[in-house]
């Protein structure tokens, strides 16, 4: 007598999860396979596209219970983000937002298995895991947004910040969650950091049954889809009175606190840490500080270019932050009160990782910090700007960083810029040096304008190119050529403006040096921009519609994406 199947999600297929979640003959998949809605870019790189570009969007019903399932097919391209499959869940959630403000409460469910953002190509997908997280934010207002991680991939990437703002994640043992995948950290911080083969250390550190204890999940159940089904209908029932972990800053700010980072550390002990805060939120600032002394001293280099704009735009305003590399300080643009955020270096950080002014642990969880002072000071009265001065090489690359959840620090910091600007706060994103990877999601993404300088130091992009070639399994020579038919795979700013994110591109500025007059020039540049923002909505939809410059080469397939999804529907 053959044995049945068991009731697995781990081994279905990406249609087959979204399926099976919902009541019999409710399943309606929105920009199926028939419509043919495939990735313009991936022919030009001798890459076989997917019909559904590897993103399944359905509307159905579970126990009566109108409900959003997105599920990412992690066996195309590794269930990598790029423009169409990106566009179909931003704009689904933006329906179902629609849809939940007019009172029909629909659900979003995702199912994670997907490493990122899809490497080929790249910046169409950072810009829409920002999309994407904008519409969480707003939604989950209204009712719980549901995350799921039931194996083979997990979530990694930028996804895994997506996931870190979820209402509530649910995981199997099998499912994994971390910013960074094992091999890029290799490729990054070298193997005697993290050895990519050592699978048992690796799911041990974020697999499953780990992210649950150390509080980076809530639920962590067997691969059974009933039983996950009774899972999302018991978060369901408790409806948006739970608080997501990207808004804890308190709590976990306490749990950073508590780690001594030239200690080794383990998944055991992680899980020790985080038990000790369920009761005491108080921040240790001299464990997180050090001492007055160190913070002046540091901030007073001015080595790096975000730190030399930070100085020069707030005319020598005095520094808030509470950690050397957290700058913060309130001014004024014209005479709208501004504050102005930066990430710098800071040779003597807690964490070795951040050290050469990577967006690291507790950057994530002070930047939140200190934009939610800024959202609640402002409640009654004028809505300050927010300046973010976007000068980051990446996120911190380390074992210590996965294992204390850097995805939910940067998760943190979405959520904050994306909560003050719903909240009214005119967020200006300035860039005038590199702007990578998750680093750029969290310090700049969410906000409603950006502008850049023009400066061949001026970078935005997924990753360095060394890991880029590694993961895509392609020479540094092939993927240069890549950019030239795809420039949202180019690092250089000229071809981000190429697809339509920037307001402003802004020349004749000395981006290294910069004097008064450099200074007068951009205050310009953002008082225009604030003024921009007043007379418009304050999501992020501005992005699909700036500049005719960029229409050559723009976003035409998340427009048409976006018309699509919204004919079919109702």
């Amino acid at each position: 007598m053959l044995t049945p199947l068991r009731n697995s999600l781990v081994e279905r297929t990406g249609r087959e999860r979204a399926r099976i979640l919902c009541d019999d003959g409710t399943f309606k998949e929105l920009l199926g396979p028939f419509d043919e809605m495939e990735s313009p870019h991936l022919v030009q790189q001798g890459i076989v596209p997917q019909s559904d570009d590897g993103v399944i969007i359905a509307k159905g019903k579970l126990n009566g219970q109108q409900i959003l399932v997105i599920s990412i097919e992690g066996n195309f391209q590794g269930g990598g983000i790029g423009e169409v499959s990106g566009a179909k869940i931003a704009g689904a959630l933006e329906l179902a937002l629609k849809d939940n403000k007019a009172g029909m409460s629909i659900y979003p469910i995702f199912i994670f298995d997907t490493g990122g953002v899809r490497l080929q190509e790249a910046n169409y997908g950072l810009l829409s895991i920002a999309e994407i997280g904008s519409a969480i934010v707003e939604l989950r207002t209204f009712v719980p947004v549901i995350g799921i991680i039931p194996g083979k991939i997990g979530a990694f990437g930028g996804m895994s910040i997506t996931a870190g703002l979820c209402s509530a994640l649910i995981m199997t043992r099998e499912g994994r969650l971390g910013l960074n995948g094992p091999e890029v950290i290799e490729q990054e911080a070298g193997i005697r950091e993290l050895d990519s083969m050592d699978r048992l250390k690796i799911w041990n550190s974020i697999g499953g049954k780990q992210r649950v204890a150390a509080g980076f999940a809530e639920i962590i159940m067997e691969d059974d889809a009933q039983m996950i089904m009774d899972a999302i209908l018991s978060i369901i029932k408790k409806g948006i009175k739970m608080t997501p972990k990207s808004s804890q800053v308190k709590r976990y700010l306490t749990f950073l606190g508590l780690v001594e980072p030239s200690l080794p550390l383990s998944p055991e002990e992680v899980i020790k840490l985080w038990g000790q805060t369920e009761d005491s939120f108080s921040i240790d600032q001299q464990t997180l500080q050090k001492d007055e002394k160190h913070i002046k001293s540091e901030g007073s280099k001015r080595t790096s270019r975000g730190g030399k704009w930070f100085h020069l735009l707030t005319n020598e305003a005095d520094n808030t932050g509470e950690i050397p590399s957290v700058l913060c300080a309130d001014s004024f643009i014209g005479n709208k009160p501004t504050r102005f955020l930066a990430i710098v270096p800071n040779e003597i950080n807690r964490f070795p990782r951040a050290r050469s002014g990577e967006f690291g642990l507790e950057e994530g969880w002070m930047l939140a910090k200190h934009i939610r002072e800024a959202i609640e000071e402002d409640q009654h009265g004028e809505k300050r700007a927010i300046v973010a001065i976007v000068d980051v090489p990446g996120q911190a690359y380390g074992y210590r960083e996965e294992l204390l959840g850097i995805h939910q620090a940067c998760a943190a910091a979405v959520d904050a810029y994306a909560s003050a600007r719903l909240a009214g706060h005119p967020i200006i994103g300035f860039i005038p040096g590199k702007a990578i990877s998750g680093a750029f999601l969290s310090h700049g993404l969410q906000a409603n304008r950006l502008l850049a300088l023009d400066d061949e130091g001026v970078n935005v992009h997924v990753m360095s190119k060394q890991s880029a070639a590694r993961i895509t399994q392609r020479s540094l020579a092939e993927l240069e050529e890549a950019t030239k038919k795809v420039p949202a795979m180019a690092y250089d700013i000229q071809s981000f403006k190429k697809i339509g994110s920037l307001f402003e591109l802004i020349t004749k500025v000395n981006a290294n040096n910069p004097g008064n007059e450099d200074r007068q020039v951009i205050i310009k540049k953002i008082m225009n921009a604030i003024e921009d923002i007043e007379n418009n909505p304050r999501d992020l939809s501005n992005r699909l519609t700036l500049s005719d410059d960029a229409k050559p080469h723009g976003r035409s397939a998340s427009i048409l994406v976006r018309q699509r999804l919204e004919e079919q529907w109702d």
